[in-house]
């Protein structure tokens, strides 16, 4: 049975894990519940809309015209996307829910408003944008300069979470084909060196999770 939607945003506005400008802002939107694998956004449509995640996670991604993907980030509650658009420009990507998601959706009007009530939301969203392009161009930057392996690598390390046992767990179940949207390759090229990588003992996989046994070894 599904939590009602109140008393999900009333749990989010209660967590003092996300930011607090965050919680006074979600009641102010509209909370809407998704379904898993309902399209948010379509990168280059209009739009004027900033979601707040209160409950579960959605995926950035943009395609290409072979229906290549390549995935941005996820974001989960507390998090909010949509911004880019707020100047009144086209959308900068596509977001997708991952698992049954919860939102709050804020018009530009009414964020502007919260933003003249509480004018250091600006600087917050400001660092948000701030971050999200720094990311961007260090994506860009290790496409054109970073081998597949090096992507990969950054990938897992970055993903990976440490374990009592010195190991490091990534807890998100990923497929092959998300890992290779993720580092900008191909599926059977992840396959092929995460398959090395548990031949050297590097690597298990346990219940679809990934773990790394020991450091992960410079070059492949």
């Amino acid at each position: 049975m599904q939590t009602p939607l109140p008393t999900l945003t009333q749990r989010f506005c209660d967590d003092p894990s996300h930011p607090q400008l965050v919680r006074e802002l979600v009641p102010l939107g509209e909370v809407r519940r998704y379904r898993k694998g309902s399209i948010l956004i379509h990168e280059a449509d209009a739009g004027d809309t900033l979601f707040v995640v209160v409950d579960g996670r959605v995926k950035v991604y943009c395609t290409d015209d072979n229906d290549k993907e390549i995935t941005f980030g996820v974001i989960g509650p507390g998090e909010y996307f949509g911004e880019m658009a707020l100047d009144g420009g086209p959308r900068a990507a596509s977001v997708v829910t991952l698992e049954s998601t919860v939102c709050a959706l804020l018009t530009r009007n009414t964020l502007l408003g919260f933003i003249a009530r509480q004018p250091e939301f600006a600087l917050h969203l400001l660092s948000k944008v701030i971050r999200r392009a720094r990311m961007a161009t260090n994506s860009a930057r290790n496409l054109a300069f970073v081998d597949v392996y090096g992507r990969l690598s950054q990938c897992l390390l970055g993903l990976a979470t440490p374990q009592e046992d010195g190991t490091q767990k990534i807890t998100e179940r990923l497929t092959h084909q998300e890992i290779a949207s993720r580092t900008g390759c191909s599926r059977e090229m992840v396959s092929r060196i995460l398959k090395d990588l548990e031949n050297g003992g590097y690597v298990r996989i346990e219940n679809r999770q990934i773990v790394l046994m020991q450091p992960l070894p410079a070059r492949w």
